[in-house]
């Protein structure tokens, strides 16, 4: 009888070489081990490691050897190109020396010179808890000519084959993918479990973790009488009698000065015991004053708004932000409020018009800075929604407006109608700017101006309206028999037809959304455009009569006021035309008069202001907000 093995003929006389005929000749099997314990927040390394290990001494036969050790302290449900690679082993005391890691394991498999010829583990899990990883490093073993041992299974591996017959692996192979499975469904199974349990925990109002900046912990003891009588609690967030006024004081400086991070932690800084800086949680890291980054993470918490939210964090991905979609808010507010809602929304917007911009006037910190601009950070590009930037060409000052594409690839479709390079002059915007404070803003007759802008608005067509209502109804009618459809379609059986006619009702659906929302935000305009607004001039009449020129004074005190007034131009290149508009509520009266004030104090006067000419009615999508001021101007 004779076997053919790898081209050659074995003959019964001769030594077949397998792990069984190694062990009888007394030169023993060299095995490699690998060890894993989850992140070391949930198990002991220092005592799951040696245990397992153990365990794999305990169940290799005799003649068997382990010669190198590998392990690592780390989720099994990483990718595996991220497995082997950190180093949270090094903070504990493992009495095992350590030849490397997973991918350090892998790397020596390949080498012809490597010094073992089958890898154990404890078991399948520990190797991977996804199946995929684990069957993948596997094959990987097994295609380098090294075996995948586990201590919990037989081992038919390093069995004696009987007369050149095959090993059975067919059963073993199908208990270890049964264990891989189990594995994985167990742990999606408590990620899951856990998931709804952090939800209902949030919805119910209880908080996570260190209670943010200008809240305190209010402990409750433990609902459930074991965890109570080992002194575990829950919490709820009261406000902090010195720390709470501080979180309002800082949204009212973004929202309604429209500091940045560093100008508001500046100003923090200069009575810290009426604004205490914030304490981390690792004491030692605490810098005993304001810093952008601190102002930065009060103004990005929802929780001020009173409601609860978890899952702003990924805790397991190195803290890295989630979108606000993945975020877990509770249905109502569960403590009490340091700041509205509105004001929260104001100023999560305020943040993408002032991404990369200074609030104090002057030249910035580089040492190649030559000039100022006035205008910085207040031109918008009407088509990108984006802060134009400030650029000098033969001693013109522009302000232009140049996107990547790389850094916007969710936004193409006003990228494909966005020119490489728009430009326009800041002296001409400058110009517009000055002749809109002095005829509009501080001239005594604004008022009529206004009334004059609200008569020249376009009565409402009701005809039309009545048309996109109906319209409206039509949509809505269609998109539930398109739903109608999904729910009662009775599956053929054929997977390619059946996928095909729920991608067809999926793109049909998706297209009556879509024009709905057309329909219902041309209703909205058409109907914005015929509403007269309440003749209440109050903060108008409040706005002082400044007869000095802006031209004349300096770029620092314009600049104030400008922030003042929450100045914006947004130009539109396609008519070459600016909307200058300004926003005046209660809450800046007080930083416009003291802006005014001073400018009265430092300037000498300026020319007589001009004829007030009406307002000029703005074009579509150039409807300022009230209680906001705009005009349309034209660049020559």
């Amino acid at each position: 009888m004779s076997v053919r093995t790898a081209g050659t003929v074995s003959y019964p006389w001769d030594a077949p070489e397998t792990a069984a005929a190694i062990e009888t000749s007394g030169i023993p099997l060299a095995v490699a081990w690998l060890g894993r314990t989850s992140t070391d927040d949930q198990q002991d390394p220092t005592l799951s490691l040696p245990r397992q290990l153990r365990s794999c001494r305990d169940a290799l036969p005799d003649g068997c050897l382990i010669v190198a050790h590998y392990y690592d302290v780390e989720s099994g449900r990483m990718d595996l190109a991220a497995r082997g690679r950190g180093h949270a082993h090094e903070a504990f005391d493992i009495p095992i020396a350590r030849d490397g890691g997973i991918q350090d394991l892998l790397a020596e498999a390949e080498r012809p010179d490597r010094r073992f010829a089958a890898v154990i583990c404890e078991s399948v899990e520990r190797v991977a808890r996804r199946t995929y990883f684990g069957t993948k490093i596997e094959y990987e073993l097994e295609q380098a000519g090294v075996m995948l041992l586990a201590a919990d299974e037989p081992m038919p591996q390093l069995d004696r084959p009987r007369g050149g017959r095959a090993r059975k692996r067919a059963t073993p192979v199908l208990t270890r993918r049964v264990k891989q499975a189990v594995a994985e469904w167990y742990v999606l199974q408590m990620l899951e479990l856990s998931w709804d349990a952090f939800c209902e925990h949030t919805e119910q109002g209880w908080n996570v973790g260190k209670p943010c900046y200008g809240y305190r912990a209010k402990k409750i003891p433990h609902p459930v009488a074991a965890k109570r009588a080992e002194g575990r609690s829950k919490s709820r967030l009261v406000p902090h009698p010195a720390e709470g006024p501080t979180v309002t004081h800082i949204f009212l400086l973004r929202s309604v000065h429209r500091l940045g991070y560093d100008a508001i932690a500046d100003k923090l800084n200069i009575e810290p015991e009426k604004y205490p800086p914030p304490m981390p949680v690792d004491p030692r890291r605490a810098l005993g004053r304001w810093s952008g980054s601190a102002v930065r993470e009060i103004l990005c918490n929802p929780k001020y708004t009173g409601y609860m939210v978890w899952n702003r964090r990924a805790t397991k991905k190195g803290g890295k932000n989630n979108p606000p979609g993945e975020w877990v808010w509770s249905p109502r507010p569960t403590h009490e409020p340091l700041i509205t809602k509105e004001v929260f929304q104001s100023v999560t917007s305020i943040g993408r018009t002032r991404q990369g911009s200074r609030t104090a006037p002057g030249a910035n910190a580089h040492p190649q800075t030559c000039r100022t601009y006035p205008l910085r950070s207040y031109v918008v590009c009407d088509i990108c929604d984006r802060r134009m930037y400030g650029k000098t060409r033969a001693g013109v000052a522009y302000h232009a407006c140049e996107p990547d594409m790389r850094h916007h690839k969710d936004r193409r479709e006003w990228y494909a109608r966005h020119p490489k390079s728009l430009w326009v002059r800041e002296d001409d915007l400058l110009d517009l700017v000055h002749e809109f404070f002095a005829e509009r803003v501080f001239n005594p007759h604004r008022i009529e101006a206004v009334r004059a802008d609200l008569a020249q608005r376009p009565p409402r067509d009701e005809t039309a309206a009545k048309r996109l209502r109906q319209e409206i109804v039509d949509l809505d009618k269609r998109q539930n028999n398109v739903l109608a459809q999904i729910e009662e379609y009775a599956p053929t059986g054929e997977e390619e037809i059946d996928r095909d006619f729920r991608e067809r009702l999926q793109r049909r659906y998706t297209d009556l959304a879509r024009r709905r929302q057309q329909k219902a935000a041309e209703l909205q305009k058409l109907t914005e455009q015929g509403t007269r607004p309440a003749e209440d001039h109050s903060l108008l009449n409040a706005l002082p009569d400044l007869a000095t020129g802006l031209a004349t004074v300096g770029e620092e005190l314009q600049r104030r006021l400008f922030e003042a007034f929450n100045l914006e131009l947004r130009y539109r290149q396609t008519t070459h035309e600016v909307l200058i508009r300004i926003t005046v509520k209660e809450d800046n009266l007080p930083a416009i008069n003291s802006a005014t004030n001073k400018i009265t104090e430092v300037s000498r006067p300026g020319p007589a202001s001009k004829a007030i000419p009406y307002f000029s009615v703005p074009p579509a999508g150039f409807e300022p907000a009230a209680p906001a001021l705009g005009e349309r101007c034209s660049i020559p």
